[in-house]
């Protein structure tokens, strides 16, 4: 599969076991020039190096939660590069406070900073996106989650915000369609990085992944980074504005296996 020629912009690698990594890495294989942008100096200690690893020179920091910020690195982008066919959005957030109780008490606050920088983030670049990928069969992609469609214990508001992004994939696919370019999503299975760290049980979400899962196993990096090749590529020249599972199948079962069923109650 070749991208010899294609150029991609990454939001959100935070380090080398980042998802938005393990796409950045089989975009840079195809042939793909790819740049990044991240989110505060912290990160940014962490991403120069893994974007010196791929030749990668183009390495912005951003807040997502300021318009002027994101304008600014497209322009950069722009200046550098003159038009872009690849945009990731690999880019949420919520308050860890948020997570830790019962959904009903969500703060309005934390409510509003998780769709702010979860969902309407994704609006934003793609608005800045626009006129460097017209007419240049260009692709967007988000990732989400399926706590998005179920309830998902402690996921909570991101669960809500994760339905509110996909969403907006569906209508901003019927709004980028005309201009050639498609907008799709990877509902991910859980995966060990720096955001998962801030979802309670965790690990025992992990070990029912991969007891449900029917693939016996939990989701990888390279799992996701591959199928975004794909859904980048003109191997997905016909699809647009959907959510793909990348799973091992977990999201197919309807009750966990035989050996995690509740005893029967008297």
């Amino acid at each position: 599969m070749e991208l010899k020629g294609k150029t991609a912009l990454i939001f959100g690698v935070a380090n080398d076991r980042s998802i938005a990594w393990g796409i950045a890495q089989e975009l840079h294989k195809a042939g793909c020039t790819v740049g990044f942008s991240y989110a505060g100096e912290a990160l940014g200690k962490r991403v120069a190096p893994l974007a010196e690893s791929i030749g990668s020179t183009f390495v912005e920091q951003c807040d997502v939660a300021d318009d002027a910020q994101i304008e600014r690195v497209f322009a950069a982008w722009k200046e550098k590069y003159g038009s872009l066919d690849i945009l990731i959005h690999a880019v949420a957030f919520a308050d860890r406070n948020d997570l830790k109780k019962e959904f009903y008490g969500t703060s309005r606050s934390g409510f509003h900073l998780a769709m702010d920088i979860s969902v309407f983030s994704l609006i934003a670049m793609a608005r800045c996106a626009a006129p460097l990928m017209e007419g240049r069969d260009g692709s967007i992609l988000t990732l989400t989650y399926y706590g998005a469609e179920k309830v998902v214990k402690n996921y909570n508001v991101m669960g809500v915000a994760k339905a509110a992004l996909e969403a907006s994939v569906r209508y901003l696919a019927a709004d980028f369609g005309p201009k050639g370019v498609r907008v799709n999503a990877i509902s991910a299975g859980p995966i060990k990085t720096l955001a998962a760290s801030g979802i309670g049980d965790f690990r025992a979400m992990l070990k029912h992944h991969e007891k449900t899962a029917p693939l016996q196993r939990n989701t990888t990096q390279e799992d996701v980074g591959r199928s975004a090749l794909y859904l980048c590529s003109s191997l997905a020249s016909g699809v647009t504005g959907e959510v793909l599972h990348v799973d091992c199948g977990y999201s197919i079962m309807s009750s966990p296996p035989a050996n995690e069923e509740p005893e029967p109650t008297a």
